[in-house]
């Protein structure tokens, strides 16, 4: 897994680095036997109204997943969040489908130009338009 192997790279850049699911703590475990990242910290049972709050789409069941495991009957997309260690927002993606994911590699390219940069936050206004 591609996180799991670049885990070493954001923790040299003080990045701190959390799976997070609205997963029980069982299916949790089994996705983390099969992604092979024993270092990944991965958190679980986020609520489906906090992952709303988040911007993360909703899904229904479809079944078993393309790895082999029964998706719950509803369950969050995929998100990438950056937050700041006072807790703002500094990046997000969200998405509609398990797949085209940002790539990690990437994500600390992007991590690098920010901070060389001092690159400011996108998208902080919240004015009427």
């Amino acid at each position: 897994m591609e996180l799991g192997r670049l885990l070493p790279e954001f923790g040299k850049r003080g990045v701190s680095v959390i799976a997070y699911s609205s997963d029980t703590q069982e299916r949790a475990r089994l996705m983390a036997g099969k992604v092979d990242a024993p270092d990944l910290r991965m958190g679980y049972a986020l609520p489906l109204q906090t992952a709303r709050a988040w911007g993360l789409y909703i899904s229904q069941s479809r079944g078993k997943t393309s790895i082999g495991i029964e998706e719950p009957p509803l369950f969050s997309e995929p998100g990438v969040f950056l937050v700041r260690p006072d807790g703002t927002l500094y990046y997000g993606a969200v998405q509609t489908m398990p797949f085209a994911r940002p790539h990690f590699d990437e994500l600390l390219g992007a991590i690098d130009f920010a901070v060389r940069q001092n690159y400011p936050a996108r998208g902080e206004f919240t004015g009427h338009v």
